[in-house]
């Protein structure tokens, strides 16, 4: 298996898992992609369905990644596996649940890890992935991430206390809810260095891609990442969308659709490539709140980012996202691998108005028979009713991405086709939306009690990648 950039068509030699884990960006600004997708056929799926009851989640991880890695020993790699996906780590032994409520809607639950999002199914791989070949190769990594509210967490808490491990995480300052914020700037350790930024996600997110584009700095203070512009993430993601479908399917070809709430593009996008590989998956429903600018693009053909001004503050504040970091990895497989096409809309046409327009192109006119896609958006009022309809008729209470997620799904149910609603993360960490919609507190897991009252460590830094590179080299030269 080879991995190419979104953004490269001279040929050059292409690139092993192990070449491309700790790098993140490719060095033409690019995403990381295999050269072609591995293909899931139905036997495959009926002995992955085999895998998962015998050998559980981390088996099942095991059996997708080896197709995706081939320059890790298979026994190092199962055992990589184990380590991230076990019942110390993840509090159902399933690991990823289904729940079925009525009509064909699931939940897939993803917020079983230990920060209580979907992150952790992600970065609890990526962390034994990173001190795994940091050790092979006798090297140090310092991660540089931005978040909106849940990367953040989920990669401190897979990253801290591993060996050669460094994390700078860059959050909006005052975007994230309260019990975000505690998860993060409560850690108390010196190779965690949580950094409040003047501004939205979008900043932050800028801020990671500038400093990463800088190929002298990045490499002297050997910067990695770990948001979804890193292959390995969307690898881990794939995992889960193959194990809901085992676990909602009873035949081997047996198709489903899947709605996910997102807003840089990252966890659906592993859903288009699980799709892609030959899960049977019907449609892929991509659900946005205020902020919604992928459900503009599918609905119109035009990518328009916003600026910091115009993207709102929702009470779904994850996806308050309006430049989805993971879409030119779907624009490169729409264009049909045309790189040169990729790079003139993101490093030309976006950068230089503002957006990009695909209305009129035979690609866009076929996308949804050809991949699926549709879309939806939601509002406070919606998430509210939703929270409170799944509530009262279910007694399953979700956090506001994931009503998100469940009422745009419901514009898009057919009959005999089950419907996965992909959960986002635990209501716990936005209880003033559940108040609202129930009048009551969310019930709190143990290991979260009084986390916003234990001491903040974090720091404030303008919207300046000067000052950005001024605090990295500072930490890491001493």
């Amino acid at each position: 298996m080879r991995y190419l950039s979104t953004r490269d068509d001279s040929g050059a030699a292409r690139l092993g898992f192990t070449d491309i884990l700790l790098a993140g960006l490719a060095s033409d600004g690019g995403l990381y992609l295999p050269e072609s997708y591995p293909q899931i056929t139905a036997s495959l799926l009926a002995q992955w369905r085999r895998v998962l009851d015998e050998e559980g989640y981390a088996g099942l991880a095991y059996a997708v990644c080896t197709l995706f890695v081939d320059d890790i020993p298979a026994d190092d790699l199962k055992e990589i596996c184990k380590r991230a996906y076990n019942s110390d780590t993840f509090s159902d032994p399933q690991i990823v649940p289904v729940t079925e409520l009525n009509d064909g809607l699931w939940i897939c639950h993803l917020s079983e890890g230990p920060t209580a999002a979907f992150k952790d199914l992600a970065m609890q791989l990526l962390g034994e992935l990173f001190e795994y070949q940091l050790h092979r190769v006798g090297a140090e990594l310092n991660i540089l991430g931005a978040t909106s509210g849940d990367t953040g967490s989920a990669a401190e808490h897979a990253m801290v206390g591993r060996t050669g491990i460094r994390v700078f995480m860059l959050t909006p300052a005052g975007r994230m809810t309260p019990f975000q914020q505690a998860q993060m700037f409560s850690l108390d350790d010196p190779h965690v260095i949580n950094i409040a930024v003047s501004g939205v996600f979008d900043d932050c997110q800028d801020l990671v891609k500038t400093v990463a584009a800088d190929a002298e700095f990045k490499q002297r203070y050997h910067l990695g990442a770990v948001n979804s512009i890193n292959w390995a993430r969307l690898m881990a993601q794939i995992v889960y969308y193959i194990a809901a479908w085992l676990r909602v399917t009873t035949a081997d070809d047996q198709r489903v659709s899947f709605t996910v709430p997102t807003g840089n593009f990252g966890n659906i996008c592993a859903g288009h490539i699980a799709r892609q590989m030959g899960l049977p998956i019907d449609q892929l429903v991509l659900a946005t709140n205020e902020n919604n600018v992928l459900d503009e693009f599918f609905r119109t053909g035009i990518y328009r980012v916003r600026s910091s001004a115009e993207t709102h503050a929702t009470s779904s504040p994850s996806m308050d996202i309006s430049k989805a970091s993971n879409f030119e990895r779907f624009i490169f497989d729409l264009l049909g691998r045309d790189a040169g096409r990729v790079r003139e809309l993101f490093a030309e046409q976006l950068p230089q108005q503002g957006f990009f327009d695909l209305s009129d192109t035979p690609e866009f006119a076929t996308i949804t028979e050809r991949y699926g896609f549709v879309s939806g958006s939601s509002t406070h009022s919606d998430r509210v009713a939703t929270i409170r309809q799944l509530w009262t008729e279910h007694n399953l209470l979700i956090d506001p991405h994931t009503a998100d997620g469940v009422k745009v799904a419901g514009e898009f149910t057919h009959p005999d086709v089950p419907m996965i609603v992909t959960e986002t993360a635990l209501p716990v960490k936005f209880s003033e939306t559940i108040v609202e919609a129930i009048g009551v507190e969310p019930e709190r897991p143990a290991r979260f009690t009084g986390i916003e009252e234990l001491p903040r460590h974090v720091i404030d830094l303008p919207n300046d990648a000067a000052a950005l590179k001024a605090l990295i080299a500072q930490r890491v030269d001493g």
